[in-house]
């Protein structure tokens, strides 16, 4: 696999100065088989089978294999780990998903910003990812791969409950609705717990940087809805990006304001100090980097670094051990031969900040 400049993590798109990705996912199952959960080694293979075979005859398929949307299916019981976990820094499936040995499968887009999870917590998690705020870009990718496949399979469905799913907060849509926001505004001003409250009161879940259960590095956090029963797919678009959306990204530039009117040597210091050490460290870490780009990301957003958003975005997935290892080799002879390639990598690609 190559370094792509498709994915949209390495990509910018509207209201990238606080919206890093945007994310459709749609849990589904299919009536007849048991969940993931409770099925054996050669059920596992059978719904891999199905849904496969569903695939290739779908205007997905071959039919369409130079469209960008086209899916490529890939049996990650036959893929090397490093590939695997490759997908799982690009957010093209889970880390769970990548590390796990029972018969799966995933269906990647050409352009790689949709993929379908076989045999994950449900047999389909479909998603697709946009940069920045184009939810309606993921929204429309997601359903229509949803809409091709339930052409061919034949969903668990109840017509008072909705879509059956293997967790019961995903009944009903079985919609997530997600997006990566960078807030360093409001973790350096103290207000970030504020937002994480205010975010439960909406019934909104926020996690770290690679999803449930991990942390957040360089002021990254996923915001995803958490009801999907009782509610419509375009009403749980609609208040995510009408509602939800504005108001977090208006705390957060309205945080960077306050601080750079009230703070701003703490903020100048913050983004001078990273940046620096961006351009002249010989050591780095892949938690360190992503954690000093965070704090460049918003040097850049605050027009106090002169480097453009999308090296640091192109520089954030870069920097993720498998990534590295497919652009040097060297970074897979050693802890320190992966820091020192890091840092020379990211030391050419920055310049110090304007003053």
């Amino acid at each position: 696999m190559s370094v792509p400049f498709t994915a949209a993590l390495s990509q910018i798109g509207p209201e990238s100065d606080v919206i890093v990705t945007s994310r459709v996912r749609l849990a589904r199952n299919i009536a007849g088989f048991p969940f993931t959960s409770r099925a054996s080694a050669v059920i596992r293979q059978e719904i891999l089978r199905v849904v496969q075979q569903a695939i290739e005859r779908s205007p997905l398929g071959a039919a369409s294999a130079d469209a960008p949307t086209a899916l490529a299916w890939t049996d990650l019981l036959k893929t090397a780990p490093h590939t695997r976990t490759l997908l799982a820094e690009r957010h093209l499936i889970s880390r769970n998903f990548a590390d796990g040995d029972a018969p799966r499968a995933v269906a990647l887009s050409r352009d790689e910003h949709s993929s379908v999870m076989v045999n994950e917590e449900d047999h389909l998690r479909i998603q697709s990812l946009a940069a920045g705020g184009a939810l309606s870009d993921a929204f429309d990718a997601a359903f229509a791969i949803e809409e091709a496949l339930s052409a061919r399979l034949n969903f668990a469905f109840h017509p008072r409950l909705g879509f059956l799913t293997a967790c019961p907060t995903n009944v009903g849509t079985g919609i997530r609705v997600s997006t990566m926001l960078h807030l360093p505004a409001l973790k350096l001003s103290g207000e970030i717990d504020r937002v994480k409250r205010a975010a439960e009161d909406l019934h909104l879940a926020v996690r770290g940087y690679y999803g449930e259960g991990s942390e957040s590095i360089g002021d990254f956090y996923q915001v995803s809805n958490q009801l999907t029963l009782g509610a419509s797919e375009d009403s749980v678009r609609d208040d995510f990006s009408r509602k939800i959306l504005p108001k977090l990204i208006g705390y957060e530039r309205d945080a960077r304001e306050a601080v750079l009117s009230h703070s701003r040597s703490s903020v100048e210091d913050k983004v001078f100090r990273a940046t620096a050490i961006l351009a002249s460290a010989r050591l780095l870490s892949a938690n360190e980097a992503t954690k000093l780009l965070g704090a460049a990301r918003f040097g850049v957003t605050c027009a106090l670094v002169r480097v453009p958003l999308s090296t640091i975005q192109r520089l954030l997935l870069q920097v993720q051990p498998a990534h590295l290892g497919l652009i040097d080799p060297r970074a897979s002879e050693s802890e320190e031969a992966e820091k020192e390639v890091r840092a020379t990598l990211v030391r050419q690609a920055m310049v110090l900040p304007a003053t």
